[in-house]
């Protein structure tokens, strides 16, 4: 018969019991632990502890770890850069504008007609367009009309009209030798600058003036005439007497006669602006300050 087995060992061997069936083995043939039957040939009998020993020890499954997932994190949008703004292709506003052919000042005056695209219609008594040679090769640009222009529809003929007309005779020439014409055509109440959808509505008249009489250089008289020819904002002491370019042709800004009424020692400036003027046209530049020019305003 088989030795009994100490009590030590049953426990040994219930608890390797109790985990095999934890790993699902439940079914154990007895006779490698029982010893031989009757009928069985004689075989050698190992006992358990002998069993125990020589068998190793299975080695613990463990359930087969998942990979572990990316955290998981807010979107984050792109970012975008916001757009470049436009730039302008030209140094005008009206550089994109073809020009009209065959156009006259005539026609661009039928055109405007008795013109109430703005509001500056409703307190105007008379449109002032322009005056002097259709051919000149020198254009004057001014701001807008004055009372004096208003009443009578001609342009610069009140006080800083006829400091303009001293300083025009000054570089040799007569008004009738030049061209003459304001930004907007209608005088703005109690003389305030145009405004800018004014400035807008009635501009393109002024181009189509300056394009039909093809001058050779255009003088703007003050802030406003310099800034809608040339798209700035920038304060007219930053460019005044440089040459500058519109529509292929020569720009000079200048301070207008009504500023030089209230600051008379600026007429030095002007003059030395208006020289340059007279070089280019082919005018005798005379050297100091002509009287006309600075008699009092």
């Amino acid at each position: 018969m088989a030795e009994r087995i100490p009590e030590a060992l049953r426990k040994k061997i219930t608890d390797r019991l109790h985990f095999y069936e934890d790993l699902g083995i439940r079914q154990f043939y007895q006779d490698r632990i029982c010893g031989p039957s009757e009928s069985s040939p004689p075989v050698a009998f190992v006992s358990p502890p002998d069993i125990i020993e020589e068998m190793p020890l299975p080695k613990p499954v463990r359930k087969p770890e998942l990979p572990k997932a990316a955290p998981v994190t807010a979107a984050v949008a792109p970012r975008i850069s916001p757009l470049p703004l436009p730039v302008a292709a030209g140094p005008s506003l009206f550089e994109s504008i073809d020009k009209i052919a065959d156009d006259t000042l005539l026609k661009i005056r039928e055109d405007l007609g008795e013109c109430t695209r703005c509001k500056l219609h409703g307190t105007r008594h008379t449109i002032v367009f322009g005056d002097g040679n259709p051919k000149a090769e020198l254009v004057f640009v001014g701001e807008g009309p004055g009372a004096d222009e208003d009443a009578q529809g001609l342009p610069f003929v009140g006080r800083a009209g006829k400091l303009l007309t001293q300083m025009i005779e000054a570089m040799g020439l007569q008004r009738k030798d030049v061209y003459i014409c304001n930004v907007v055509k209608c005088r703005p109440p109690e003389n305030r600058q145009p405004e800018e959808d004014e400035v807008s509505t009635c501009s393109p008249f002024l181009l189509r003036q300056i394009d039909a009489i093809a001058p050779k250089v255009i003088v703007c008289l003050g802030a406003v005439a310099a800034k809608t020819l040339l798209q700035t904002n920038r304060g007219i002491s930053q460019f005044r007497g440089e040459w500058l370019e519109f529509r292929g042709r020569k720009l000079l800004a200048t301070y207008h006669p009504a500023y030089l009424l209230r600051n008379p020692p600026a007429k030095s400036e002007v003059w030395k602006d208006l020289q340059k003027v007279m070089a280019v046209l082919g005018l005798e530049v005379k050297k100091g300050k002509p009287a006309e020019a600075g008699k009092s305003a």
